[in-house]
């Protein structure tokens, strides 16, 4: 129920008030750990991750000005996959920030960072591969670009996305292989 009120707050009043970044940009957004966020362990349960992801991927579409045109042309984000590194728990109460960034694209998919940082250091870095659907067709990388008033080159993937991508290929290519 918390994450209904949270983004309840992130489309009222956080989306209305954020700063302005470009494409490129980097985004931050502060939560804290509440006990309903957090496991047995006593600390933030591993399905909360995605859940805060989802709420800061929107405030970056906010904050570089695409989340009112993405909506209005009806243009909904879905996650192809995500690859996470867990470095140290976020205990309750505790405040972090999760950083994100779009760190480039290709001719499908465009490759997001993001990061839980808190004045502990890093918790997590987790790299999320998505494209953008309407009417159940996907919405061309080169669209989405000029929607973005990008006009640069694609920055070049970062060496860990790139063997990431590739370890995503050789899994497709392995399960499409009959037995």
């Amino acid at each position: 129920m918390n994450l209904y009120f949270r983004l309840f707050w992130l489309f009222i009043w956080r989306v209305r008030h954020c700063r302005s970044i470009g494409f490129l940009g980097t985004s931050k957004i502060s939560y804290r750990a509440l006990p309903s966020d957090c496991d047995i362990n006593f600390h933030l349960t591993n399905s909360r991750y995605p859940a805060f992801m989802d709420l800061a991927r929107t405030y970056m579409l906010a904050e570089m000005g695409l989340l009112r045109r993405f909506l209005k042309q009806k243009w909904m984000p879905i996650v192809n996959a995500t690859e996470f590194t867990y470095i140290r728990d976020i205990k309750p109460f505790c405040k972090f920030d999760i950083v994100s960034k779009v760190v480039g694209w290709d001719d499908k998919y465009f490759y997001i960072e993001q990061r839980f940082e808190s004045d502990q250091g890093l918790h997590c870095i987790v790299h999320v591969r998505g494209v953008f659907v309407c009417k159940r067709k996907q919405v061309p990388i080169s669209e989405l670009i000029e929607a973005a008033n990008f006009q640069e080159a694609a920055p070049e993937l970062p060496p860990e996305v790139q063997k990431w991508k590739a370890f995503l290929q050789l899994k497709k290519e392995r399960n499409l292989q009959p037995a």
